[in-house]
């Protein structure tokens, strides 16, 4: 395995290989450096190898440098195994479930297990046979494991051998202790079921979509048995067809030599063995199509549950609805458009008649406007208020030929307008004199 570079240090590694303290408190900084370093080398020891168990004496071995062994690798399992990171294998055997998967199914996948439970490690100290799980390694490779099966053609069915699964995890899987070990935390994480059929140890195993494997039961146990007689059958038409071209190639063989005879009876041996593996791929095809209708009837009753559970969704979405709730909410919603209309209405013709009193009221604006600018107003000829018929009345006519009237003739009409202007300023002046007595 590879070793960390303090590992040629010799100082570092003499206080390395040294015990414990028994107190933690006495140097804190030490105690936890040299934990930390043994923790982290062990899980890489496990991982480098392959394997998901680790015991005291193949630590030793491991770890031996200058024909010495670390003396506190039993203090480095005992803390290991209080903070949950290793447990005893028969511990964490008996942790799955009893109610979900039975003892035996245990005692199926270990065989070397101790299934005596011990106390916490404590002073006792560490025996060296005794085994131990990496919780986190053993996590990985049941992980990988999983994955590994549903990337496989034995995906496609839920229910294989164990010794199939041996071949398969091969590569992942150092020995056969870590697949059982792997097996037992897919059992706990209720991925898998392991039993026994027959003298077999079969593993079914969770399918893609689903959260947890369903219980095992005769069907699966026939289509196992079916595809079991399937790959067998299989097996034995191929070996057929081998037997019968090697008959074949004999009898030419035979010919060649002027045997005639003999290659006549090999020729009718290899009669009898396409006649037998014909029988055969026959039933072979027979089985297939019965696993064709169970992978069908799995999909209706699929399908149909489904179905059911859409109908029992509808109906209770469907609870407070009726034909007659649904007439009514349509009306009610007709009346409210209609009253909707009728205000749009009432808004747009207001809007009109605004803008028709907008209109007079500019031109009131506009009248206001130009008795506001006396400048641009005429004068009136007969005072204060006259009108304006009067005052034009009094101007001569507009020439329409050249100007050419006398001087004098302007001057006088020029005197007679101011003197009727004045005489309009008196009566007024007169007049407002007799109103005002009254009220004195």
């Amino acid at each position: 395995m590879t070793l960390p570079p303090e590992w040629e240090d010799d100082e570092r590694m003499n206080f390395m290989f040294s015990e414990f303290k028994e107190n933690r408190d006495v140097n804190v900084t030490d105690w936890d450096s040299k934990m930390d370093f043994w923790t982290a080398l062990v899980m890489r020891s496990c991982r480098q190898r392959g394997s998901v168990c680790i015991n005291l004496k193949d630590l030793n071995e491991t770890f031996r440098r200058k024909d010495r062994s670390p003396l506190g690798l039993p203090t480095v399992i005992q803390a290991m195994a209080r903070g949950g990171k290793i447990q005893r294998e028969s511990e964490f055997a008996a942790s799955v479930d009893c109610g979900w998967v039975s003892w035996s199914v245990g005692l199926l996948l270990v065989k070397p297990l101790k299934w005596t439970f011990s106390t916490l490690l404590g002073g006792e100290g560490v025996p060296l046979e005794d085994s131990f799980v990496v919780i986190e390694i053993v996590k990985e490779k049941a992980a990988e494991l999983l994955q590994l099966y549903r990337s496989s053609d034995l995906s496609n069915c839920s229910i294989v051998s164990f010794q199939e699964l041996c071949g398969l995890s091969s590569d992942i899987c150092a020995d056969e202790s870590t697949l059982c070990m792997a097996l037992l935390q897919l059992q706990k994480d209720k991925q898998v079921i392991v039993c026994l059929h027959e003298g077999e140890k079969i593993v079914k195993f969770c399918q893609a979509g689903q959260e947890r494997v369903s219980p095992l039961n005769d069907v699966d146990i026939g289509i196992y048995q079916l595809q079991r007689s399937e790959k067998l059958l299989g097996e034995r038409v191929e070996k057929l067809g081998q037997e019968a071209d090697r008959c074949k190639e004999e009898a030419r063989n035979l010919l060649r030599e002027g045997k005639k005879s003999q290659a006549l009876r090999c020729l009718r041996s290899r009669k009898r063995i396409e006649k037998r593996a014909d029988n055969l791929f026959a039933k072979m095809e027979s089985i297939r199509g019965i696993l064709d209708r169970i992978a069908m009837s799995q999909t209706d009753k699929m399908v149909m549950q489904a179905y059911q559970t859409g109908v029992a969704a509808l109906r209770l979405s469907l609870k407070d609805v009726s034909v007659e709730r649904a007439e009514s909410l349509v009306d009610q919603i007709q009346e409210l458009c209609d009253t909707q209309d009728e205000v749009n209405r009432t808004i747009s013709s207001g809007v009109t008649a605004a803008d028709e009193d907008m209109d007079a009221l500019e031109d009131e604006l506009k009248s206001l406007l130009d008795e506001a600018n006396p400048d641009t107003a005429p004068v009136p000829a007969g005072g204060v208020g006259a009108p304006s018929e009067q005052i034009f009345s009094s101007l001569p006519d507009v020439p329409h030929g050249p100007l050419n009237v006398v001087p004098d003739v302007l001057q006088t009409k020029l005197e007679q307008f101011t003197l009727s202007d004045k005489d309009s300023r008196q009566k007024k002046s007169a007049l407002e004199g007799k109103t005002s007595e009254p009220a004195q």
